[in-house]
């Protein structure tokens, strides 16, 4: 495994932690958010059997002969202290007999006296509404014919109820907010990279390639042939390539109207007289011009690595097919091999940059190709299918108009 390989593992296992610690808390949250809801729910409840129990007294207390004042404005205190519960009291037909803390939708002239008819609407629709919950309290005030107490819970209580989930939003906004901001930081510190270790390559390249031209004019002088000198400028003007292609990496490419069979075709071709007689590469061009706005020295490099790897896939022996068609809304490329076949959870893994499965190499060449596809040309590139015997990644563009 490389260095970047191991990078890329840690990274990855690091937004798993971050992930799971961000769930931990929000769950944590939920939870206490819960019980203080649940509290509170439990606190109003005997909060109402006292009121319940306050009523109960002081309908007892106006029944005896002899009702001792004293315990009934203790009572009627008790009653009037809520003034934050709406409470409904109803007999045994569900008649409304009192009322407290409900916003009414028309003031009243004598509260608890007359209602208009749109409170009693109201009230009516509250008291459906209440006698579909659990929110209810009986007291017998007349054996066999029990009195109700209908109660809401406090606005207090509503809004803690809602306010976890407002939380957990404003959490989950701000999760997603540094997970992306950490993302955008992570990619910003690869594409630093990535430029300078691809100026510094071209730079490095530079004058060697420029010592190699000025010595190919030399050779024939000292009695090299003119075959030998002509292959050996193929080679060193295919460094001079290279070289251009990395000095491109960072900066805003040279896009142009081109044939995608012709760029396709002349990497294919190249390749074909560089890889091992023992692996058989076809090339297969659609019959009509692809046009397409391509960077042709980039997009070669994206064939080349492409059939390299599909070489390496094959440890030297098999066979690679290269083909262009096109489809209702794309142009496409399709390179096939004869390896051993990609598992289908490392269909994306393959394009980080740092992976890799051979022993020697970066694991750059395939993320390369894939920030070339997608940030230059605009395409995507991807692993179609892949099997034992027969893998193929496809890339599609849009054609250009």
């Amino acid at each position: 495994m490389t260095r970047l390989s191991l990078l890329n593992q840690i990274n990855r296992y690091g937004k798993i932690v971050f992930l799971v610690v961000a769930a931990i808390t929000v769950g944590s949250f939920i939870y206490v958010s819960t019980g203080l809801v649940r509290d509170l729910s439990r606190q109003e409840r005997e909060r109402m059997e006292i009121w319940a129990d306050a009523t109960r007294e002081i309908i007892a207390s106006v029944e005896e002969s002899e009702a001792q004042s004293v315990n009934i404005d203790f009572l009627l205190h008790i009653i009037e202290s809520n003034t934050t519960i709406p409470v409904l009291l109803t007999d045994f037909d569900g008649n409304i007999l009192q009322y407290r803390n409900f916003d009414l939708p028309e003031a009243e002239s004598t509260p608890g006296i007359e209602l208009s008819d749109a409170n009693k609407a109201f009230l009516l629709e509250k008291l459906h509404t209440l006698q579909r919950s659990s929110n209810v309290i009986d007291i017998e005030i007349i054996p066999g014919a029990p009195h109700h107490i209908y109660y809401e819970d406090s606005t207090l209580l509503k809004r803690l109820s809602y306010y976890p989930f407002v939380v957990i939003a404003v959490m989950i906004a701000f999760v997603v907010v540094v997970y992306f901001a950490m993302l955008s930081t992570k990619r910003a510190e690869q594409n630093k990279v990535w430029v300078g270790l691809s100026k510094e390559t071209a730079h490095q390249l530079g004058t060697p390639i420029s010592s190699l031209m000025a010595w190919m004019e030399l050779l024939p002088e000292m009695g090299v042939g003119t075959a030998e000198v002509a292959e050996m400028n193929k080679d060193v003007n295919r460094l001079s390539t290279i070289a251009s292609r990395f000095s491109k990496i960072g900066s805003a490419p040279q896009m142009e109207d081109a044939d995608l069979n012709e760029v396709v075709g002349h990497a294919a071709t190249y390749m074909a007289s560089r890889i091992s007689h023992r692996i058989n590469l076809t090339i297969d061009l659609c019959d009509e011009p692809l046009p397409v706005k391509a960077c042709p020295p980039l997009f070669e490099w994206v064939m080349e690595n492409l059939i390299k790897n599909a070489v390496d896939a094959m440890d030297g022996k098999g066979a690679i097919h290269v083909s262009t068609g096109k489809s209702d809304h794309h142009i496409f490329i399709e390179v096939e091999d004869t390896g051993k076949g990609i598992s289908r959870k490392n269909f994306k893994t393959i394009f980080n940059p740092g992976y890799t499965t051979k022993s020697r190499g970066w694991g750059l060449g395939l993320a390369l190709a894939k920030r070339i596809i997608e940030q230059y040309h605009r395409g995507s590139i991807y692993v179609k299918s892949s099997q034992p015997g027969r893998t193929v990644f496809r890339i599609d563009l849009a054609p250009s108009k």
